[in-house]
């Protein structure tokens, strides 16, 4: 059987029991370790499952699955995802050449960012699509994000921004000359976030990332130093939430009274969000 198991999204802890009795049964224990992480590293994982874990790669889960998979037609092997496996990064290739080589697959789900953005007061039946925020770099600013953007704001719904992780990536350089040396690992934050939408709207110039634009940042949601800040674009632009993992959510024009009155607590000014508030989005659905 090959198990995909959830680890929740901050710690060692929020592994489900479920999930934890079959960790500690397995055969062999693989991390995912691109798409997201934990707030702790690999070696806590190991003390508190009581188990060796093999970090698994871009690299390891794009071009040796098989390396993965060996075995496992016979034998138990854990594939770990940090979140929900089916949540932000689904890992359906992984399950596709499981069944090719008859290989069970049984999943058990945890919390993702998905779900867990509603601690924003944000009731999740108002987002739309969730996008995600790559970094910017001299030659390359993707803008399909403000497209996504544009889509949901025209009916009204909020929108997830997923920000970008380099983990175990090459320069350009070394991965020309197949050099195996990687860049210190960077997580996008916020402000950088908040400080490309406004670029891009700059750009594109259709009013959707305007930057009086209302958006709730977010980091590390579900660790005891969580934090959270509403505000205008501009303000958030110039945010520090600290560590990692960041997410940013720019509010749609639907937006309940409810919901309002619950992220006015988090605002960075209370009276330039109810300025802006006014003056935008009430009566705006």
């Amino acid at each position: 059987m090959l198990y995909l198991i959830g680890l929740g999204l901050t710690d060692e802890t929020d592994v489900t029991v479920k999930g934890l009795e079959l960790i500690k049964k397995v055969e062999r224990v693989y991390l995912e370790a691109y798409t997201s992480i934990l707030l702790v590293d690999t070696a806590k994982l190991e003390a508190y499952y009581g188990r060796p874990i093999i970090v698994a790669d871009r690299e390891m889960v794009e071009s040796a699955s098989d390396d993965i998979l060996a075995g496992a037609d016979s034998s138990d092997v854990a594939f770990l995802v940090v979140g929900d496996p089916f949540g932000a990064t689904t890992h359906t290739d992984l399950i596709l050449r499981a069944r090719e080589l008859q290989i069970p697959v049984q999943c058990v789900h945890n919390a993702s960012i998905l779900s867990a953005i509603g601690a924003t007061g944000l009731q999740l039946y108002n987002f739309g699509q969730t996008v995600s925020m790559v970094f910017f770099t001299d030659t390359w600013k993707p803008s399909s994000f403000y497209d996504r953007l544009k889509e949901n704001q025209q009916i009204g719904l909020h929108s997830l921004l997923l920000l970008d992780i380099k983990v175990k990536e090459q320069s350009l350089a070394n991965l020309a000359r197949g050099r195996k040396i990687y860049e210190p690992p960077r997580f996008m934050t916020v402000a950088q976030c908040a400080s490309q939408m406004l670029e891009t709207e700059e750009e594109r110039g259709e009013g959707v990332c305007v930057p009086q634009s209302l958006a709730v940042g977010v980091a590390r949601v579900g660790a005891r130093d969580q934090k959270m800040a509403a505000g205008t674009l501009k303000q958030l632009s110039g945010m520090d939430l600290g560590a990692p993992l960041h997410s940013l959510v720019l509010l749609g024009k639907r937006t309940h009274y409810l919901e309002r009155d619950f992220i006015r607590e988090i605002a960075v000014e209370q009276d330039v969000f109810d300025t802006v508030w006014s003056e935008r989005y009430e009566g705006k659905q």
